[in-house]
């Protein structure tokens, strides 16, 4: 009998033995999410089923010997920002609700072809576009740790999912941290694959040049497989890269063994400092000083450019999102409003009073900056200049990785806060994604790896690792070779010591 509790290696190796079926995992799934999410609110839709139906045939395809992938038969759940065929894809928004797609996107295909039975789609801030999942239109997501608090954004649906064990494997997207961040407050694994390493095609666009898919997990090994399902080559997506990867599998395996000799860590200066709260760069250091006692070389490295990539990302975001949500515009799918008192409305009309009905404040806010961004007159003092910034931070990563392997800061400047702290304050919710910003902005790879609790409010922090670009391996080496560190000190991993939500009702056990 297999437990929830399990990573989705051992589920995977307890299917293989013949210890418990897909049907059965699936089925406990779904139960604790008919205990427990109407507490959390991870899923905006449960697919019981087509998940039991998908896990009866990876139980036959088993019984045959034609298993698909290692991963065959273990549940997953989905950002509700991909496409899926037959389930409702809303983005979290008003906009979209009720709406099927007729395509499947690229990742859900390759999860589908790897015999991962779907779970349903994970809730989100709307269109991608916030740090604590309360932008969403169909209400927040809670933090399994603390149900008072954010589970982070703009993907704290599919982190909670994790999070509260109600799946075992999660899909994400990345466009500033929404993996990163929501792993570091959560106590889970997010990564950030590079950008092109994972296809996009079927992912509702909030920004194109930024947006990136990736694996929310409860540990290194299982991101790893997961990332082995999902990435390659895909034609249907132009930014795709075509080349051969190699096994993330077994880059984490490789780095389990907790050895670092011979790697060497920058700590990135610009990423620490006033502002950063003390528990969470105490954990930081800690486990800094782990990698050295593992044989790492650390040294500090300067990345000048960080300081101003908050303030280019919320110029290129906002204006690449102002062009992509453009299509929504109540003719040809989604919602419709007449506006009221106006008869035989015109197209415009209509446009705007559906728009205005289906987008929320968050979603308004950005629209705004990103055609105010893009206008004429405003276009070169604004996008452009973002532009260069975005330039220079390539540039000073390429810089810092001439001189060390991995780069690593804390993934996120606090623990959750709580619900509705930040609502009232962009900017201070802005802040939230400080850390992980400059790897969208360059295409670079991260991983967000559980560093313990913050002494402030026993909550869970963030280590970050990012690699060049291409060198995805390294992410997984180094963050699995962490992970094992701190579960040696610690006795297991920091999910064990989560004060899990109880079977019924959302007190806590």
């Amino acid at each position: 009998m297999s437990s929830i509790r399990q990573t989705a290696a051992e589920m995977a190796a307890a299917l293989a033995a013949g210890e418990t079926t897909s049907v059965e995992l699936t089925r406990q799934h779904l139960d604790r999410i008919g205990a427990v999410d109407t507490d959390v609110h991870a899923f905006l839709h449960v697919d019981a089923e087509g998940a039991l139906a998908q896990a009866a045939e990876s139980d036959a395809r088993r019984a045959r010997g034609e298993l698909l992938s290692p991963l065959d038969g273990v549940p997953i759940a989905v950002k509700d920002v991909l496409t899926t065929t037959g389930l409702p894809t809303t983005c979290g928004s008003r906009i979209l609700e009720g709406w099927v797609p007729p395509y499947d996107a690229t990742v859900v295909a390759r999860l589908k072809a790897a015999g991962l039975p779907i779970l349903g789609k994970t809730n989100m801030d709307e269109f991608a576009m916030g740090s604590s999942t309360e932008h969403s239109a169909y209400g927040p997501t809670r933090n399994p740790w603390d149900l008072d608090r954010i589970p982070g954004g703009s993907g704290g649906g599919s982190a909670a999912a994790v999070a509260a064990f109600e799946a075992p494997l999660a899909i994400g997207t990345d466009t500033g941290g929404s993996i990163r961040q929501p792993g570091a407050v959560t106590g889970t694994v997010g990564v950030k694959p590079t950008y092109g390493g994972v296809s996009r095609y079927g992912l509702v666009a909030l920004a194109n040049s930024l947006d990136q898919a990736g694996p929310v997990t409860r540990t290194v090994l299982d991101a790893a497989m997961l990332h082995d399902v999902i990435g390659g080559h895909d034609p249907k997506d132009s930014t795709s890269i075509d080349q051969e990867w190699p096994s993330f599998t077994d880059a984490a395996r490789e780095g389990a063994s907790g050895d670092m000799t011979g790697v060497k860590v920058g700590v990135i200066t610009e990423l620490a400092g006033d502002g950063w709260q003390p528990g969470v760069m105490a954990r930081f250091s800690e486990s800094v000083d782990l990698l050295v006692e593992a044989g790492a070389e650390v040294v500090e490295v300067s990345c000048p450019s960080f300081v101003h990539a908050m303030a280019a990302y919320y110029l290129i975001l906002p204006a690449e999102a102002s062009s992509n949500l453009a299509k929504f515009d109540a003719m040809r799918y989604g919602l419709r409003v007449l506006p009221e008192g106006v008869d035989n409305p015109s197209a415009e009309e209509v446009m705007r009073a559906s728009r205005d009905a289906g987008f929320g404040d968050e979603v308004k806010r950005r629209i705004i900056l990103g055609t105010y961004a893009l206008s004429s007159g405003y276009y070169d003092a604004y996008y452009g200049q973002a532009q260069k910034v975005r330039t220079l931070i390539s540039r000073d990563f390429e810089a810092a990785f001439e001189k060390v392997d991995v780069l690593v800061s804390p993934t996120a400047p606090t623990t959750a806060f709580r619900l509705g702290e930040k609502l009232d304050d962009p900017i201070a919710m802005y802040l939230n994604d400080l850390a992980t910003i400059p790897a969208n902005l360059s295409g670079v790879p991260g991983i967000s790896v559980p560093s313990g609790l913050a002494d402030e409010d026993d909550l869970p922090t963030g280590f970050q690792v990012l690699a060049p670009a291409l060198a995805d391996d390294r992410v997984y080496r180094v963050g699995a070779a962490l992970e094992a560190l701190l579960a040696k000190r610690w006795g297991g991993s920091l999910l064990d010591r989560a004060p899990a939500l109880a079977e019924t009702g959302g007190t806590h056990a």
